[in-house]
């Protein structure tokens, strides 16, 4: 157990959280294999969470829906309700909030939590962690893991690793014994390695945690920079970072969007039509957090992921900008600069390099004032009446998606 008089850091994550939510809303299928995936009407799209019984069929999470119809054809197919899941994330915290003002989220259904100050009110480490499991089951129906530590990047792999998988679904890991506990541990399970950084590691003769820890920093540095060290620190457990309140655990750089389309989009004329609407959600969410960005990006994929096509470019603007057109000017210019003509399944578009728009570079020469006013007024009727209030007449195309994506958040039906 961390030391009384040291920082005891907390990682509480939900198990399977959207199916999870939906077997707590729908009780009579607490007995049955149960998924959310994208379109269950369509027999579409990919699996986004799939229960503990749907698991034991070897569904994964990420897999296509048809795939795991095929392993479990009985399986119960919800469709995603992305506000139903932000309540009940936001009731979560809440719970966490009751036991420390410490509560960091890192995602819709991971919660750091420092409760180094609340021992002597609530008990120890451990008993904390068993009322926030038999709270958040009460009031959410949704189970809780929870791993314990020193630090925040040691309580997510006692969690990842541990918790997940030990009767009780609780794990305290300190950073002191992480030596004989985790070192042994093969290097792709620790927290930041991928499947891509593991491949570089083994060519390098670092197999285990272990390996990493005791690697010279110096090579490791040598080879990525910082980021070399930061996966050093890591297998050390070495991460001073606090737990910040009310903050997400990476901070926005940028703000974008991407779209799956429903087909191929083979022509231009298609393809400008989602562009523009991109460029317009961009652009809005811009203007909503009163920024402007100095780089617009774009990019594309093709539908087959084994061979992958497409491209990802930027290109830094004259002015910074959170103007529609301006965005999709660049954008197209950009798109068809480097677009190779191959039918495309999958389109973004960023702004980055941001500032605050409270500064702006007046001319004599142009309207730029005029069209702010214009989209700030717009921008005003769809938060008043709906996105799909006033929409530009290409959004009525057959090729458009505003109309569809008006249903959902973040790509998925609310």
């Amino acid at each position: 157990m961390p030391r009384k008089d040291g920082r005891v850091i907390m990682l509480a994550d939900c198990q399977s959280f959207y199916a999870s939510v939906e077997k707590s809303a729908h009780p009579e299928y607490r007995d049955r294999p149960l998924v959310v995936a994208g379109d269950p009407a369509r027999r579409s799209g990919i699996i986004l969470a799939a229960c503990p019984l749907a698991k034991s069929y070897g569904i994964t999470t990420a897999e296509r829906l048809g795939e795991a119809l095929a392993k479990c054809p009985d399986v119960v197919v919800i469709r995603p309700r992305m506000a139903e899941y932000i309540r009940v994330s936001l009731h979560i915290t809440r719970i966490l909030q009751s036991y420390t003002d410490l509560v960091e989220p890192y995602s819709i259904d991971e919660q750091f939590l420092d409760v180094t100050g609340s021992l002597d009110l609530f008990g120890s480490p451990e008993t904390i962690a068993r009322s926030i499991q038999d709270r958040v089951m009460e009031e959410t129906g949704v189970y809780i893991r929870v791993g314990i530590s020193d630090t925040k990047v040691v309580s997510k792999m006692a969690c990842d690793l541990y918790a997940k998988k030990v009767p009780g679904g609780i794990y305290t890991l300190p950073r002191k014994d992480m030596q004989k506990t985790l070192w042994d541990k093969p290097v792709r399970d620790m927290f930041m390695v991928g499947s891509r950084m593991g491949q570089h590691l083994y060519k390098m003769g670092i197999h285990t945690i272990g390996d990493l820890a005791q690697t010279p920093l110096s090579r490791l540095r040598e080879r990525w920079g910082v980021n070399g060290e930061v996966l050093w620190r890591i297998a050390r457990g070495i991460d001073d970072s606090p737990v910040k309140p009310g903050t997400y655990a990476h901070q926005q750089q940028g703000i974008g969007h991407q779209m799956t389309l429903p087909r191929d989009y083979e022509s231009w004329a298609d393809i400008k039509v989602v562009l523009l609407e991109l460029a317009e959600l961009v652009s809005r969410r811009s203007r909503d957090k009163s920024l402007m960005g100095n780089v617009v990006s774009v990019g594309c994929r093709g539908q087959d992921y084994d061979r992958p096509t497409g491209f990802s470019r930027q290109m830094k603007v004259n002015e910074p900008t959170n103007i529609t057109d301006e965005v999709y000017d660049a954008a197209a210019a950009l798109f068809l600069r480097h677009w190779d003509g191959l039918p495309i399944r999958r389109i973004s578009v960023s702004l980055t390099g941001l500032v605050p728009d409270s500064e702006v570079q007046l001319s004599w020469f142009d309207d730029r004032e005029r069209k702010r006013e214009l989209e700030r007024a717009t921008d005003d009727i769809k938060r008043k009446f709906g996105d799909t209030a006033i929409m530009r007449a290409s959004s009525l195309c057959s090729s458009a998606q505003a109309q569809d994506r008006s249903h959902k958040i973040g790509g998925h039906y609310k």
